[in-house]
C-alpha cells in the first residue's frame, strides 16, 4: 500500500463537479478579480469565523504582513513570537523591518503565556500567537497579557480553520487573525490563497486598502499599498469547500482518535494530548527520539510522514547567529522529535490499520 502523507488529489475528488460548475460561473462572469465570488466567500468565511470582516489576500505571508502593517507595525518595533512554527510567521516580521522575539513555546508547540512577559521591552508593539497543528493557543491568558501591557495581538490561524475553544472559533479573538488556504490546508485552495479576519471596521478598511496598492476607489490611493489578492476563481472553488469544512474536521478528528487508541501504548512514541475536543488535527504528529529511523522505515513500506518543522525558526540560515539557542529549550526539542503522519478526512480506516500496523511492526522490530 501507498500512502501519501497528504493526497490533494483525494482531498479534492468529492468536490470536483461543484467545482468545474463554479470554474465555469467564474468564467462566464468575466470578473476574475475582486468580483462577487470574492465578496460571497468573504461574507461566508468571516460568518463561519465569527467575524464581521474576512479581506481575502494572495497568501497566509501577505495576509500576516498587512495585518501587521495595519495594527501599526513598523520598522524598528519588536514582535513576539512563537520560537517553534513554520518561517512565515517569523518573515512577515521582518519584512516590516520590525524584529521577531521568539518566545519559547510548550510542549504542544504554543507560545508559553508565562514567558511572555520577560520578553516584552519598550519596543514591543504585537504578539503574534500561532495555532499550531489545529490547537488553539491560551488566547485567554495572552489577551489578559497584552491589555496589560497595551499590545496588539494578531492571530496566525494558518493551521486552524474551524478550530474552537467555548465556542468562538480561531481567528477571532485578536484584533486581526490571518488565514492561509494553501492546497494542504484544512480548507485548502487550488493555489496560493489567504484572508485576514477581524472584527475592527478600520482594521479592515486598512487591509482592504493595502492589498490593493493602497486604494479602495480605482485609480485614488490614500496609502503605499501591496498587490495581493484573493482571485476569484480560487474564492469560488474555497466558498464550496467551506460548507463541508465542519464534517471535514469531524473525520479528521476521528482519524486523531484511531491513531491515539493504536499508537499510545508505545513507549518510544509520545502521542498528541486529545484532551483539546475543539481542535481540528491539521497534523497529528508523534514526538519520537527515533524519528530518522521511524521515517526511514515507513517509506520502505509506503506509507509517507512530514516533518513539522525539522529547523526552528532562529536557527535557519536566515536568523542564524541572530539569536541565543539556549533560551528556547523546547523549541529545539520538538524540532528533534516531531513526527507527522498521514492526515486528511479521506483516509479510510483499512489505510489507518495499515498506517498503524506499520508503525508497530517497525517499533517491535527495533526492539528485537
Amino acid at each position: 500500500m501507498h500512502i501519501p502523507a497528504y493526497d490533494v488529489t483525494r482531498a479534492n475528488a468529492p468536490y470536483k463537479a461543484d467545482l468545474h460548475k463554479a470554474a465555469l460561473s467564474v468564467l462566464d462572469g468575466g470578473a476574475l478579480i475582486m468580483g462577487t465570488h470574492l465578496e460571497q466567500f468573504e461574507r461566508n468565511f468571516a460568518h463561519y469565523c465569527g467575524t464581521s470582516y474576512c479581506i481575502g489576500v494572495g497568501n497566509g505571508l501577505d495576509a500576516l504582513k498587512l495585518a501587521l502593517y495595519a495594527a501599526g507595525v513598523r520598522a524598528g518595533d519588536e514582535v513576539l513570537v512563537p520560537a517553534f512554527t513554520f518561517i512565515a510567521t517569523w518573515s512577515a516580521v521582518s519584512l516590516l523591518g520590525a524584529k521577531p522575539v521568539p518566545v519559547d513555546v510548550t510542549s504542544e508547540g504554543l507560545i508559553n503565556p508565562d514567558l511572555i512577559s520577560a520578553a516584552i521591552t519598550p519596543r514591543t508593539r504585537a504578539i503574534v500567537p500561532v495555532h499550531l497543528y489545529g490547537r488553539l493557543a491560551d488566547m485567554s491568558a495572552i489577551l489578559a497579557l497584552a491589555e496589560h501591557f497595551g499590545l496588539v495581538v494578531i492571530e496566525d490561524a494558518a493551521q486552524a480553520h474551524g478550530a474552537r475553544r467555548n465556542g468562538q472559533r480561531a481567528g477571532s479573538f485578536g484584533l486581526a487573525s490571518a488565514f492561509s488556504f494553501y492546497p494542504t490546508k484544512n480548507l485548502g485552495a487550488f493555489g496560493d490563497g489567504g484572508a485576514i479576519c477581524t472584527n475592527d471596521t478600520d482594521m479592515a478598511y486598512a487591509c482592504y486598502q493595502l492589498r490593493n496598492y493602497g486604494s479602495t476607489v480605482k485609480y485614488y490611493h490614500d496609502s503605499i499599498g501591496w498587490n495581493t489578492r484573493l482571485d476569484d476563481l480560487q474564492a469560488a472553488l474555497l466558498d464550496i469547500k467551506l460548507a463541508d469544512l465542519d464534517a471535514s474536521n469531524i473525520r479528521r478528528t476521528q482519524v486523531a482518535q484511531y491513531y491515539h487508541s493504536f499508537l499510545s501504548c508505545f513507549q518510544e512514541l509520545q502521542c498528541p494530548n486529545m484532551g483539546d475536543v475543539d481542535m481540528v488535527w491539521h497534523h497529528f504528529v508523534l514526538l519520537t527520539e527515533k524519528r530518522k529511523y521511524l521515517q526511514e522505515s515507513l517509506l520502505n513500506l509506503g506509507v509517507h510522514t512530514g516533518v513539522h518543522y525539522p529547523v526552528a525558526p532562529f536557527d535557519q540560515p536566515c536568523y542564524k547567529n541572530t539569536y541565543n539557542r539556549d533560551q528556547y529549550p523546547q523549541a529545539i526539542a520538538l524540532s528533534n522529535t516531531v513526527l507527522s503522519l498521514p492526515m486528511g478526512d479521506y483516509l479510510q480506516d483499512n489505510e489507518l490499520q495499515y498506517i498503524t500496523s506499520a508503525i508497530r511492526k517497525v517499533c517491535e522490530a527495533q526492539k528485537s
